[in-house]
């Protein structure tokens, strides 16, 4: 989750909300990391967990993620937990909840939901204060720059 929050704040150095992901093998090393760049790319798509699942494909030349676990900084949204269970990851770490847009535990269960064909092993809150902190922080900045 350390390298998940560095990659988010080279999100926030660049404008963009602060979220971060790292894809790990079954030996942890990281094969991917990535961080949000939907403003920077002009792609509503450009979340950190799909950048990172795309990197982590392309590195491992395999669609297929099983034995990878991703670590994320916030709880992923519908399109990003939909991404995770299509990639068959086998395991998602992530930080902060998401009381918006949390597609894993908080307003949806998509990782664990029975009636997919894959379902993921989730870890919930891991370094959760680091992660809500950096993003209220940031909030609280853009507002003060008259930004939404």
């Amino acid at each position: 989750m350390a390298a998940a929050l560095e990659q988010a704040r080279r999100a926030a150095a660049m404008e963009d909300v602060p979220i971060g992901a790292v894809v790990a093998d079954a030996e942890g090393r990281i094969l991917a990391a990535a961080h949000n760049r939907r403003h920077v790319d002009r792609d509503p798509t450009a979340h950190a967990e799909m950048l990172a699942i795309r990197a982590a494909a392309e590195a491992l030349g395999d669609w297929r993620l099983a034995g990878c676990t991703l670590a994320v900084t916030l709880e992923p949204c519908c399109m990003c937990a939909g991404a995770i269970v299509l990639a068959r990851l086998d395991t998602l770490v992530y930080g902060a909840v998401d009381p918006k847009a949390g597609a894993v535990e908080t307003l949806y269960s998509l990782c664990t939901d029975e009636r997919l064909n894959h379902r993921v092993n989730v870890v919930s809150g891991v370094l959760a204060g680091d992660c809500s902190r950096l993003l209220s922080e940031f909030f609280r900045d853009q507002r003060a720059k008259g930004k939404k």
